[in-house]
């Protein structure tokens, strides 16, 4: 391949080494920001999985890429039985562990890899846990730490996994990101060396790229992984992440060929995006939704009435004309509406300012009350610009005698302070990881979920009851209904303020080939390839 912008670029910049590069197959992603680590079960965010679930890992079950249909992955096959309690996997053989500077593999893939990967989440006590002590915010959110009573081995490739209720999503959960495998015999040799936290910092897994290098805020490095088990995949010898907060700076960098693919546009900047004859601009409707969060563990969020007020005082067309623009829809629910089980009898309530007065006189809320509201420092695909609408919150608030002082932070530090509990409302989202409703009403706003993306901290037994019984069923029509009712307690008791579903546009370079969209705001490069 002929040396382009990208490499020259990089080169200069001393990211890359020219030798090994001058006749590759290069791929820079310009991306928005640095991954909290490399172990996928450790971490809730997009950025956290496009730099470790979706290069450097593979999950037993996978979904089609751009797609929600779930594949074999690691697993050839498996069977459910038929009382929908346990799943029986039949494990791919030949599947090569990689090798790095750090590790070298003595035998390939087998069930020793699960059982290592979902016994340090099921398992408080388990050797590594205690040695490089973490938590599993999807896992526990969505109960599976509870759910899973028993994972056997039955052979080196077969096991079996034992549900104490029935899951009806169970095999699309073990396709996200967090349910990647690990090597157990890579694990034995940190806890052996006594550096079991390397697992989170020098990764090694069986997906299509193979970790080379991390300059945090900067550059990541992979390598082609030339012994993929599905070689067809692996179309790129070198994928480099190059790190960039600010998103004009990355569409700079794509139009200079300095990257080949970046992602979360400003509005503004969509048209020229679309004109330039060197781009593609591929789009589609975002299976997002971006709200605001209300902390209802503290005064005055606890009482109901001063969630409603703050909920119709804030002008939601506004917000969409001027951040969104036309790259979104207004949102009503706490998931978008082309998920199914969407319930559209649901309406908001009128903007009300002076209603909203009323609500907090009769709460006993003085004027002039002061909260905190939390701005994320990043884009995020359901949210192109978090500062701009806590302004506009700000003011919106201010008129009704709320005064919001807008607080931010990294974004790792961010989310781990927001999971403590330490905002009062906060502007948050999310992308759907799996398809089903549940990975938006159980994983967001039910009572399994309050230490982890339940950032409301929000738990009412009404509402749990039906979202946990629509999960314990396989009948699409009763999960629908019970969902559906789950909606109307949310819109209810208002815990959030939904605000609007972005649509999701992916700039990129002419010569990018197959690239596809995923509807779970994640970003993937196997099968991608660069022509010229």
């Amino acid at each position: 391949m002929r040396k382009n912008a990208v490499l020259q670029a990089l080169l200069t910049a001393g990211l890359i080494a020219s030798a090994p590069l001058a006749s590759a197959a290069n791929l820079v992603f310009c991306s928005e920001g640095s991954p909290a680590g490399f172990d996928p079960g450790l971490y809730t965010t997009g950025t956290d999985f496009d730099a470790a679930a979706e290069t450097i890992f593979n999950r037993l079950t996978q979904f089609e890429r751009g797609g929600t249909k779930v594949e074999p992955g690691l697993a050839e096959s498996w069977e459910v039985s038929d009382d929908g309690l346990t799943y029986t996997f039949k494990l791919r053989p030949g599947v090569k562990l990689h090798t790095t500077e750090y590790f070298k593999p003595s035998r390939e893939f087998n069930a020793d890899d699960v059982l290592f990967t979902f016994g340090r989440m099921l398992d408080k006590d388990h050797p590594f846990r205690k040695a490089y002590p973490t938590e599993f915010p999807y896992f526990t959110d969505m109960g599976m730490d509870s759910n899973i009573a028993k994972l056997e081995k039955l052979d080196d490739m077969t096991l079996r996994f034992t549900l104490n209720e029935v899951d009806a999503a169970f095999v699309q959960n073990l396709a996200m990101s967090f349910a990647s495998i690990q090597s157990a015999e890579y694990a034995d040799q940190l806890l052996k060396a006594g550096k079991a936290a390397d697992i989170n910092q020098k990764p090694v897994g069986t997906g299509p790229f193979v970790f080379s290098r991390y300059q945090k805020d900067a550059v990541i490095r992979y390598k082609g992984n030339q012994d993929y088990w599905k070689p067809d995949d692996v179309k790129i010898d070198n994928l480099i992440f190059a790190i960039n907060t600010d998103s004009s700076v990355r569409m700079q960098k794509l139009r200079a060929g300095e990257c080949h693919v970046t992602l979360f546009p400003r509005p503004a900047d969509i048209a020229s995006l679309q004109q330039d004859a060197k781009l593609q601009m591929p789009e589609q409707a975002g299976f997002n939704v971006g709200y605001i969060a209300y902390n209802v563990t503290h005064p005055p969020f606890d009482k109901l009435e001063v969630r409603q007020a703050l909920d119709m005082a804030v002008n939601k067309q506004a917000i969409l004309d001027a951040v969104y623009q036309n790259a979104g829809q207004l949102a009503v629910n706490g998931m978008p509406p082309t998920q199914w089980s969407y319930n559209e009898d649901i309406k908001d309530p009128a903007f009300d300012p002076e209603k909203a007065k009323e609500l907090l006189k009769a709460a006993g809320v003085k004027e002039g009350t002061e909260i905190t509201l939390w701005a994320m420092p990043v884009q995020r695909p359901y949210n192109p610009n978090a500062r701009q609408i806590a302004e506009m919150l700000q003011a919106d608030w201010a008129k009704i005698g709320i005064k919001a002082r807008i607080v931010s932070y990294e974004w790792g530090e961010y989310l781990k302070r927001a999971k403590a509990g330490e905002h009062d409302a906060m502007l948050i989202g999310w992308s759907g990881d799996n398809g089903d409703p549940d990975n938006w009403l159980g994983t967001l706003y039910g009572c399994d979920a309050v230490d982890g993306n339940n950032f409301s901290k929000w738990c009412f037994e009404d509402y749990d009851k039906l979202v946990k019984a629509a999960k314990r069923t396989t009948d699409v029509a009763e999960r629908t209904e019970l969902y559906k009712q789950a909606q109307v307690i949310l819109k209810r008791e208002v815990p959030i303020t939904p605000l609007a579903h972005s649509t999701v546009y992916q700039p990129m370079r002419k010569e990018v080939q197959d690239f596809r969209i995923s509807p779970f705001g994640i970003n993937s490069f196997y099968g991608v390839s660069i022509g010229k």
